[in-house]
């Protein structure tokens, strides 16, 4: 039930994201869902993508560099508490949210995070317990 996403190291310097997304167009790859996190020099730019494989040969073909990383996307109830709901359990069982972020997707009534954890496969086995849906790869990179 892991998903995948793809982060992009980028100079910290204007048109350098507009870059990105310009070459992701070209390759007909639409992006679902993102985060940017900076800092002085550089910032990493995650993404999941509508089609990896596509997305990291064109940026690679620019000279970008491309890094893959396994998450877990969570439907999460929309209503306050919702994401209490998904992160006591794995708190509880000393599972660490490395960091997250939110999908818009306007075709689910609930919203639906992105995470990455520190142990991806128990947070798998502690959402399965607590029927907490996690959805898959294939259907996160169509939605």
């Amino acid at each position: 039930m892991l998903a995948e996403q793809i982060s992009i190291f980028l100079e910290n310097k204007e048109g350098r994201l507009a870059e990105v997304t310009a070459i992701l167009s070209d390759a007909g790859v639409n992006i679902r869902a993102l985060s940017l996190a900076d800092t002085t020099d550089f910032g990493i730019l995650r993404m999941i993508v509508s089609d990896n494989v596509k997305a990291e040969a064109a940026l690679k073909k620019e000279g970008f560099t491309v890094g893959k990383t396994k998450i877990v996307a969570v439907e999460v109830t929309d209503e306050p508490g919702g994401l209490n709901q998904v992160l006591d359990p794995l708190c509880a069982n000393d599972i660490n949210v490395e960091y997250m972020y939110a999908f818009a997707n306007p075709k689910c009534q609930n919203a639906i995070m992105i995470f990455r954890f520190d142990d991806s496969d128990r947070a798998l086995e502690i959402l399965k317990e607590k029927n907490i849906k996690v959805i898959a790869g294939e259907e996160v990179y169509n939605l």
